[in-house]
Parts: C-alpha cells; structure tokens; sequence
C-alpha cells in the first residue's frame, strides 16, 4: 500500500467556517501576534491569551469537517495515510483520518505552564480553559499550541513521515510560516507531488509539484480525477 502523505494548512478548514490568520478577513487582522500568540504574551496578560483561544475553541467545536477532510479520511481504504497538519482544530479526526499529526499542536487539549510541557496533554471538556486549572504539578494549563517563537516539537517527525512519501498532497497553506513551510522539500522520494490552493500561482512552490489553483474542496475533487 502507497503511503500517501497529506499536510495542509489553514485553508483546508476555511471551508468550514473556520478563519484563516492571514487572509484578508483572518484573524490577525483583529489581533496582534504579540498580544495573544507568544510566550510573552501569556506571561504578560494570560487571561486575554486564554479568552483568545476559548473563544477559537469554541469557534471549533462549532464547525463540523468539509467534502475536502472527509475525502482525506476515504483515501484510507486505498493509501497509507498520515495527515500533518498546521492546523490547530481537530476536523481531520473528527472526519474519521486515523493518524493525524498537528505541527503546531490541538486546541482541544491543554498541557502544562510549567516544566515538562510535552509530558501530557489534557483533553478540554467542552470549549472553556480556566486559568484556574491546574496540571497534576500545580502549574496552570495553558493551550496546547505552539505559539510563535516556540519550537516545533513534531517537526523532525513530521519530515520523516514526508520524505518517506510515495505520494505527497499539499492542500491550502500559505507556505509562509517557517519552519514547518520548508516541509515539502523533503519529500525527495514521492512519485507524485501536488499544490492545492486557490492562491498557488503565487507561491513559491517547486517545479516538480502539480499545482492546482483551487480551494481545497473543489480542489480536490480535481486531485481525485488525477488520482483514479
């Protein structure tokens, strides 16, 4: 069985009424990275950061996947599946996609404010994190979210899982945010290479992938007729 590698990116999920961070409409346009998105942030002011990322939750749990997450999870008939995702919200799992990997964490999940961050992670009942929730060492739970100037812990795995693709599928990312853009050059041994994203004629994509210049369900349909 092929192993079929997806990653995608926030335009996979704009479809289900989630919002894009930098699209015209998206979320940085109301917010400042600075203010909500970093370490600094959190120690600065941590009840914006967390009414920030309850709010996003609730967004969340709201939406329900689209054509595009529930095709990805079909494909697990046919291929070797592993999905990596940008993306912090859960739709691909909730499509039925069995072996997901989020880059830059989930935020259904909380983990620890304190030492040992990646240790555990704690599920989130319902779309509420209150900064009156410990860990099990007293710490106060925060998201689990990589926000920016924190590492990627799951990046070496995720490059393992790409350059060990037969086939890869780009769908609906910006390719800006480092370092989990620089991704898709791994994929050194897949047979085939494809770019879904209705903004792709402007991105800096290599020439030996096959972009298709559409959103990522009608995109994928396109990418189906390829595939059969």
């Amino acid at each position: 069985m092929k192993r079929l590698i997806v990653f995608t990116g926030a335009g996979m999920s704009a479809e289900s009424g989630i919002p894009t961070f930098r699209g015209s409409d998206g979320l940085w346009e109301n917010f400042r990275i600075e203010d909500v998105a970093t370490p600094e942030a959190w120690a600065k002011n941590p009840d914006l950061v967390m009414e920030f990322y309850n709010q996003r939750r609730k967004g969340i749990l709201e939406s329900q996947p689209n054509a595009g997450h529930m095709q990805i999870a079909r494909w697990q008939d046919e291929f070797d599946v592993t999905v990596v995702t940008q993306n912090i919200d859960d739709l691909h799992e909730r499509a039925g996609s069995a072996d997901v990997l989020h880059l830059h964490g989930n935020i259904r999940q909380s983990k620890s404010s304190g030492p040992n961050q990646e240790k555990a992670f704690y599920a989130i009942d319902g779309w509420e994190l209150k900064n009156t929730d410990l860990c099990p060492d007293g710490f106060v739970l925060r998201p689990h979210v990589v926000w920016f100037g924190e590492e990627v812990p799951m990046y070496d795995v995720a490059m393992q899982h790409i350059a060990e693709a037969d086939i890869l599928v780009v769908i609906g990312t910006s390719l800006q945010v480092y370092p989990a853009a620089g991704l898709i050059h791994y994929a050194l041994n897949a047979e085939a290479r494809y770019l879904i994203d209705p903004n792709a004629g402007e991105l800096n994509v290599p020439k030996s992938f096959k972009v298709i210049p559409m959103n990522a369900v009608e995109g994928m349909k396109k990418l189906m007729e390829e595939l059969s």
